[in-house]
């Protein structure tokens, strides 16, 4: 009689197991492996335990974009995935990714940042919840700005006061750049956005206006005019490798580069304030970069997948990765969590760039080009910002080498 009593229960317990729906979740490998893994097994499993769904995370090293498409056209990609803002409107535009809609109320949709929600929306649709963000700010090294006796950099800096105080810092100190400059869109074009230059026009087109001459003129002025020297000149390819070495006084990179400096330079007295105003129109600008939780159109999980999405999202969740310093929530709520108000420059930085994606940012835009690929749109300008940064070209001839590529691109 007890062995049958063992039995039953042993298939009561098979059964449950093999009732048990597993979600798979991709996305980018590196500390995204420890990381997602860690909040799923802390948070995210233990709240679907009384669903019976349980999540498991694999991160994709190398090149996460071709590893996803080549996923999908194989039938083999996750139930939810990282889609980068970055990409996502084409993506979002295949029919290979579940609108979430139906899934979700809109009082639920109602507590992410509506700037973030927005760069995932397409047509109406909401095509993904965003995981957490980043936008852009200034760092400066204090001990090399007290060396120099030259005040820090603030929120009421504006372009005109923030190169004076550039250039009085290289002009001070001895091999070290006021700014690190970079010939890329991803840093220059939060200065254009200030201007009130948008990347699209009313009819789809990329114009390099006056505005946005007004910036580039003044953007690659800065190495000219000894305000900053070009990264690459420096032996670096970032803002934050000059920053962390000491070779640049000012970087303007985001909360990423918290986890840099506490590996590289742990010592560091450094401050974080708000991009510099445009003199002209007083406001600044902005980018968000942002990483969607998106669904797999093909799943046959979607609502469990669902499920999880909503704790990967949730409050719990959140809280749990914005404790740990590893990334700034997009829950609009949290903007008021105790932890953005502790001290400590690693504190200041993360406060610092939440807000900018406020309107205390100015011109926020998200960080993606429409139905066209990012990379492909940018490369004429930053093939314009590096032909002037060191001297090859003319401002006339380098925006009018751009903008006949635009043309060609922008159709």
């Amino acid at each position: 009689m007890k062995r049958w009593w063992v039995a039953g229960l042993a298939l009561a317990a098979l059964g449950m197991a093999s009732a048990q729906t597993v979600v798979r979740l991709q996305g980018f490998g590196g500390n995204d492996t420890a990381i997602i893994s860690s909040l799923v097994r802390e948070v995210v499993n233990p709240a679907l335990q009384k669903d019976n769904i349980r999540a498991e995370y694999q991160g994709v090293e190398g090149d996460y974009r071709a590893a996803l498409l080549n996923a999908l056209s194989a039938g083999t990609a996750a139930d939810l995935f990282y889609v980068d803002i970055f990409w996502s409107e084409p993506l979002f535009a295949s029919g290979r990714v579940e609108p979430l809609n139906r899934y979700f109320t809109q009082q639920e949709l109602s507590v992410f940042n509506r700037n973030l929600l927005n760069a995932f929306t397409l047509r109406g649709n909401v095509y993904g919840l965003p995981k957490d963000f980043n936008t852009l700010a200034v760092q400066f090294n204090k001990d090399l700005f007290d060396e120099a006796k030259v005040p820090y950099p603030n929120q009421t800096d504006t372009w005109d006061t923030f190169k004076d105080k550039l250039k009085r810092v290289q002009a001070a100190v001895k091999d070290v750049a006021g700014l690190c400059v970079v010939a890329d869109h991803a840093r220059f074009g939060a200065f254009a956005y200030a201007t009130g230059w948008r990347p699209f026009n009313a009819q789809g087109r990329t114009v390099l206006d006056a505005n946005f001459r007004r910036a580039f003129e003044w953007y690659t002025s800065l190495v000219k005019d000894g305000a900053g020297k070009y990264a690459q000149d420096l032996g670096e390819g970032w803002t934050g490798g000059c920053f962390g070495s000491e070779k640049a006084a000012v970087a303007i990179e985001g909360a990423w580069i918290g986890g840099f400096l506490r590996d590289k330079a742990p010592n560091m007295r450094y401050g974080t304030t708000l991009i510099p105003l445009d003199p002209v129109t007083k406001q600044r600008g902005n980018f968000i970069f942002t990483v969607s939780w998106s669904m797999n159109a093909a799943s046959k999980n979607k609502d469990a997948a669902a499920k999880v999405l909503r704790a990967l999202t949730s409050p719990e969740a959140q809280n749990w990765i914005l404790s740990r310093g590893l990334a700034l929530p997009s829950r609009s709520a949290l903007a008021n969590s105790p932890i953005f108000q502790r001290p400590g420059k690693e504190n200041e930085l993360n406060r610092v760039v939440f807000q900018g994606s406020t309107s205390v940012g100015g011109a926020v835009l998200p960080f993606k080009f429409g139905s066209l690929d990012g990379g492909e749109w940018m490369r004429p300008i930053n093939e314009a910002l590096l032909a002037v940064i060191t001297g090859k070209k003319s401002v006339d001839q380098a925006l009018a080498d751009a903008q006949a590529e635009l043309n060609r691109l922008v159709r």
